[in-house]
């Protein structure tokens, strides 16, 4: 703690005798303010939740044979004292894979929550480069990167304008969304107007040819 407290000390003098400028963003906050982050991570921890709870029932179940298997075991000789062994054995097993593939630190709810959060990462990213652009920062620091910020001038502190870049990016992509959609719709509509009045021409047409038919 006290190396990362001199860390960033140290870096605040460089910053100063170069001149640069240097700003905080508390990158965690900005994640967990973004809507679709927000929406993408509880579908996510609602799979995990009903992972979880399979676990507890595979986990009741074994414990349920095992005490069986070991109240029981006395009374069985041979092939049946071996299945039985056998199949409490592979439960166990199960469990621990399940746990590995899932839950470990390579599991899928690591590499799923990783996939989850990289693109907001990414928007983050792309928004801090073009803060610290228009503000001219030379050294951006992430306040949720595991510094110790003993106290924090708001003027050094971005978080909040990166967070306003992103909701105006997400604006813009909705609206352009939306009238895109808007226009297929116009489209569509001007499209069905003219065959309507086509229909209308040609039933005029029909009408006329006949007059003159009867005329004849």
């Amino acid at each position: 703690m006290k190396k990362l407290a001199i860390f960033v000390t140290f870096l605040f003098a460089i910053a100063h005798i170069y001149a640069q400028k240097i700003g905080v963003v508390d990158t965690n906050y900005v994640l967990s303010k973004l809507p679709q982050y927000k929406e993408a991570e509880s579908r996510l921890n609602s799979q995990i939740s009903q992972w979880q709870s399979d676990l507890q029932k595979l986990q009741a179940d074994y414990e349920r044979k095992r005490e069986a298997f070991e109240n029981e075991k006395v009374l069985l000789v041979g092939e049946q004292l071996k299945m039985r062994e056998k199949e409490v054995v592979d439960m166990e097993a199960s469990i621990r894979n399940t746990i590995g593939a899932r839950f470990g630190s390579n599991g899928e709810v690591n590499q799923l929550r990783s996939n989850l959060t990289k693109p907001f990462q990414d928007q983050i990213w792309n928004a801090i480069k073009t803060v610290s652009t228009k503000n001219n920062l030379g050294i951006v620091l992430d306040k949720s990167n595991n510094i110790s910020v003993i106290f924090l001038d708001k003027k050094y502190d971005y978080t909040d304008a990166v967070l306003s870049l992103l909701g105006k990016n997400v604006s813009k992509d909705e609206k352009a969304s939306s009238g895109s959609v808007s226009s297929g719709t116009l489209n569509r509509k001007e499209q069905n107007g003219k065959t309507s009045a086509k229909g209308k021409i040609n039933s005029t047409q029909r009408k006329s040819l006949g007059d003159s038919a009867e005329m004849k």
